[in-house]
């Protein structure tokens, strides 16, 4: 799973000409999710982007995270955070999930940030959406968790 964390100073997501989520300052979250991704990636996904240490402390430094300070998140489904540019010139989208699948994957990590604590905005998954935000520094960062590997079977003795 991926997810591009971008600080801002606000963000606000459009359907058509309904404001489906908007915050103050805080985070905006893209989230991508890939095949072989679980609840247990999307839950290490929320709770990495929870204690992200990207929020100024006062001094200049970045020694605060989105828990210690507004609690803001908006979390947007990006599929096109899988797209694969290393042939030709169209991306390949063979990498992202299916919307069955990563829809419910997209709402465990709203679900999990909201069990922390934080106030979460959201876009609609599947819709044509319309994200403004104002990137605050500016600072991206591309979180990724993988998903643990499946065990590999034990051959029978013999």
């Amino acid at each position: 799973m991926r997810a591009l964390v971008q600080r801002v100073s606000w963000a606000r997501v459009r359907v058509g000409d309904e404001v489906t989520g908007e915050i103050g300052p805080g985070l905006c979250v893209l989230v991508g999710v890939a095949h072989h991704d679980d609840v247990a990636t999307a839950v290490a996904v929320a709770d990495k982007v929870w204690h992200l240490r990207i929020i100024d402390d006062g001094t200049g430094a970045m020694q605060r995270s989105v828990a210690d300070t507004t609690r803001a998140v908006l979390v947007v489904s990006q599929f096109t955070l899988y797209g694969d540019l290393r042939r030709g010139r169209r991306p390949s989208w063979a990498a992202a999930a299916r919307p069955d699948h990563a829809a419910p994957l997209v709402a465990a990590v709203v679900e999990r940030l909201a069990e922390r604590g934080a106030t979460v905005a959201t876009g609609r998954f599947g819709a044509h959406m319309r994200l403004a935000l104002e990137n605050d520094g500016p600072v991206t960062v591309l979180v990724e968790v993988e998903a643990p590997a499946a065990p590999t079977p034990t051959p029978p003795p013999g």
